[in-house]
């Protein structure tokens, strides 16, 4: 029992995966849809499902260049046959008589009659007569209608987000626009008196105590990578008053609400009783290295509403916390139905790190020639040459050491960029 002049014992702190699933359970899919151009559709997700209306192949072709034959003129391996016509790719050839071959070339369709195509190394021309020093088997470097796409089979899914290859796809059924989910409107702001833009202090000089916003710079480089429209609003002052007007301006509008700073527990830090006050917060601090004061919510009054991140302010912890919690968040928001979390891959530790932590770690690594991963020697979170020397990072479970040799989970920054 606790009596009036007790506190209350803290919460005890998330882990990694119950914070994702927090994150991910709360998500709603952004709901307008807009018509674009699929020129103009990379890193947009779909927003219904499409389908081809034409086979792929439309008819049958050959994927090789060389001589289009019937495989019975063919059987002994030395056959003479007169090339009675040309077929480049984008023409219609003339039916294939007894006897004869086609000159064709790689794409163009296979003139009726002909049911195989000898590659051109496999051949001789002398003058208008081609000797086939090759025996072909019927359907040889022949690409047949519909083996790649059935007419009025469905070829991308509502919620997948569109690559380069996913384009291509589109457009070789001839799509010229797609249906997508509008882009993600995020808010972001930085808190800290200390904090100061390049280029504005004075003489190029810093004031005592004074650091450079780089966090400004790296999250809004995430966010564009992400294709979201960004409403900045800077640099807010350490105060409630002013952290609360700037929630509340963010919330209008925009589908997210991203800060950076003041999310832990000293007196300066005004994010979250501000969070509280103008909304409700839904998750605070979890078990992993760096980033632990990590902050969920949202901000609602009569007239707005978003969902709110506040990400530490030491710059590691805010890089790493966005590409481990908002990358996931922000996609399942912009409609993404498919996996969200990143891929990693098992590899040999070429180092040693003698003492554990009970939170989940995420250590800055790099793949080394012999293919095992060399640990940045300065893991602080104020370190951010470590995200630039690092290829990715080792998810290192809580209470864990590693041993030279041991095998250990590593996602790269590839996977969490994307």
């Amino acid at each position: 029992m606790t009596t009036s002049n007790e506190k209350p014992a803290p919460r005890p702190m998330l882990s990694v995966r119950e914070a994702l699933d927090t994150l991910l359970a709360a998500a709603r899919p952004v709901q307008d849809m807009e018509l674009v151009p699929t020129l103009e559709a990379n890193g947009r997700v779909l927003a219904a499902d499409q389908a081809s209306t034409i086979d792929v192949p439309s008819a049958d072709n050959t994927s090789m260049d060389g001589y289009a034959v019937r495989s019975l003129d063919c059987v002994n391996g030395g056959a003479v046959l007169r090339v009675a016509q040309r077929i480049p790719a984008g023409h219609v050839g003339e039916p294939l008589e007894a006897g004869t071959a086609a000159r064709i070339f790689t794409g163009a369709m296979l003139p009726p009659g002909a049911d195989a195509v000898v590659m051109q190394e496999q051949c001789e021309l002398l003058g208008d007569m081609v000797t086939i020093r090759h025996t072909p088997t019927s359907g040889e470097w022949i690409r047949r209608t519909g083996e790649d796409i059935g007419a009025n089979s469905t070829i991308l899914a509502a919620g997948t987000r569109l690559r380069s290859q996913e384009l291509g796809l589109a457009a070789s059924v001839g799509l010229a626009s797609l249906p997508v989910r509008r882009r993600l409107r995020v808010a972001v702001f930085f808190t800290g008196d200390e904090l100061t833009m390049p280029g504005e202090a004075p003489g190029g000089v810093l004031a005592p105590g004074a650091i450079y916003n780089s966090n400004r710079f790296t999250l809004r480089a995430l966010l564009e990578n992400f294709g979201c429209t960004i409403a900045d609003f800077g640099i807010v002052p350490d105060t409630l008053e002013a952290t609360r007007a700037t929630l509340v301006e963010a919330a209008r509008g925009n589908d997210l609400i991203i800060t950076s700073g003041g999310v832990s527990v000293g007196e300066e830090d005004h994010i979250k009783p501000a969070v509280e006050a103008e909304g409700q917060l839904n998750m605070w601090q979890i078990a992993v290295k760096p980033g632990k004061p990590l902050a969920f919510g949202e901000v609602r009054n009569d007239s707005c509403g978003a969902f709110f991140i506040g990400l530490p302010g030491n710059p590691v912890s805010s890089f790493i916390t966005f590409l481990l919690f908002v990358r996931p968040f922000l996609l399942r928001l912009q409609g993404v139905t498919g996996p969200v979390e990143p891929r990693a891959w098992m590899l040999r530790a070429d180092f040693s790190l003698p003492k554990a932590d009970r939170r989940n770690e995420f250590l800055r690594a790099r793949v080394n020639a012999g293919g095992g991963l060399d640990l940045f020697p300065n893991q602080g979170s104020g370190v951010l040459t470590s995200t630039v020397w690092g290829d990715g990072l080792i998810d290192n479970p809580p209470g864990r050491i590693i041993n030279e040799g041991d095998i250990v989970r590593f996602i790269p920054f590839a996977e969490l960029q994307h």
